[in-house]
């Protein structure tokens, strides 16, 4: 059996090599550390070939994307005026190397093929998690949690978190039927069982609020667009004042106290503390993209100490917001902030503009989920890393028109398919 070259960039007939290829990728993601640079060759593999197929339709317009790349740019320029420019340099070149794979990714993978990778991928990860992880002891609060193979709870919770979130996505927005919506309930069930063995607060909360929103905006979607806008101003209004009344009644101590944590959150508003005034020294371009946590650097070292993290690796500040301002400074803040919110408010526009747009509410809610985790986590900022390739992935498609395809939503009450056709921009 031959297979044509030009069906592995194409959308429509690509399904079982972009599902492979997005599954396999997470996976590397998530173990390159344990496999090393034999994983990652794989990852460049599986995408950067394809420029070979068909370099124009692979890569497209460069040009447009200036706003996707402005970051990564600022990142590998700030080797020249670095604390550790060797450090910077390689992790520039493999950041940016990472965010051509997620957006060649971005143009020959359609959304159903992204979530079904997604559910095979996560899937995988969580079981080879399962079988061959550990427990770890928190020196800060005390206790015992099931890291899987990962050195963090967190990311063992991030994985569960991504199962459970395009598990239900489809089943309930791209109407999977048959082996994928079996699969689907699989990945979620052991995505679901992860999460709670994983114990990350941080996790349980995103995910209860990502779904949430998912929930909200398919009701909102349900109405016609002209109607959608003034309803979700009404909602995001009302929710606002309700959180802040919730906030100074005391539920956050309420909702950290269910899960064992105190008003510091087990040291992280220390943790913010040293970032802010570490951001202080070099407040306009920073120190340099990973030039903080460097072994030899005397605070970093300290930090290490004070936080028992033996290794001395694979720590940050667990804020994207204070890690981008510490490594790029203000400069760096304001493009990494506003790649996040474009990605963000692009895709709601898209929802609430759109009838029935089956990628958009997918690929709102990942830049959602994103947004919400980044106040206590840095996804977004680091090489072969699943948050930064899904927020790539999810901002380029901003820059080409978008893939319809037939979906049928399965909630609220509106059963029908809603056909459309493709249409492609170059």
């Amino acid at each position: 059996m031959q297979i044509r070259k030009a069906s592995l960039i194409d959308p429509d007939a690509n399904g079982l090599y972009g599902t492979a290829a997005v599954a396999l990728s997470l996976f590397v993601f998530a173990y390159s550390t344990r496999f090393g640079p034999v994983s990652v060759l794989a990852y460049y593999g599986l995408w950067l070939p394809l420029v070979l197929v068909d370099y124009r339709k692979v890569l497209g317009n460069y040009g447009r994307f200036v706003w996707i790349f402005a970051f990564v740019i600022l990142a590998c320029l700030s080797m020249f005026w670095s604390a550790a420019p060797g450090v910077t340099l390689r992790a520039g070149i493999q950041y940016l190397s990472h965010i051509v794979c997620a957006l060649i990714a971005m143009r020959v993978v359609d959304i159903r093929t992204l979530t079904r990778g997604a559910i095979a991928g996560v899937a995988i990860v969580l079981v080879y998690s399962l079988l061959f992880g550990v427990h770890h002891y928190d020196a800060l609060d005390g206790t015992y949690s099931f890291v899987g193979a990962f050195a963090s709870k967190n990311q063992l919770g991030f994985y569960a978190s991504l199962g459970i979130y395009f598990a239900l996505m489809a089943v309930f927005v791209l109407g999977e039927r048959g082996v994928w919506r079996a699969a689907a309930g699989g990945s979620g069930t052991i995505a679901a069982y992860s999460l709670l063995a994983s114990q990350s607060a941080t996790s349980v909360l995103t995910t209860v609020a990502i779904l949430g929103i998912c929930v909200g905006m398919r009701a909102i979607t349900a109405l016609k667009p002209a109607s959608r806008k003034g309803l979700f101003i009404g909602v995001a209004v009302f929710g606002s004042v309700a959180a802040v009344a919730l906030i100074y009644a005391g539920a956050i101590d309420l909702v950290l106290g269910a899960f064992g944590k105190d008003s510091t959150l087990t040291g992280r508003t220390y943790l913010w503390q040293q970032g802010v005034e570490a951001a202080q020294a070099s407040p306009i371009f920073g120190i340099g993209y990973q030039a903080y946590w460097v072994q030899g650097f005397s605070e970093a070292e300290r930090l290490w100490e004070e936080f028992y993290i033996t290794a001395r690796s694979g720590f940050h500040f667990h804020n994207t917001y204070i890690e981008a301002a510490v490594e790029t400074g203000l400069v760096g803040l304001v493009l990494l902030t506003m790649l996040l919110l474009t990605a963000v408010f692009g895709q709601l526009k898209r929802l609430l503009s759109e009838d029935r747009d089956a990628e958009a509410m997918v690929l709102f809610g990942i830049a959602m989920l994103l947004f919400i985790r980044s106040f206590v986590e840095i996804d977004i900022m680091n090489p072969y890393h699943v948050g930064s390739f899904l927020l790539y992935f999810t901002a380029g498609k901003l820059t080409i028109a978008r893939r319809r395809q037939v979906v049928t939503w399965l909630w609220p009450g509106d059963g029908h398919a809603s056909a459309y056709r493709p249409r492609l921009s170059m």
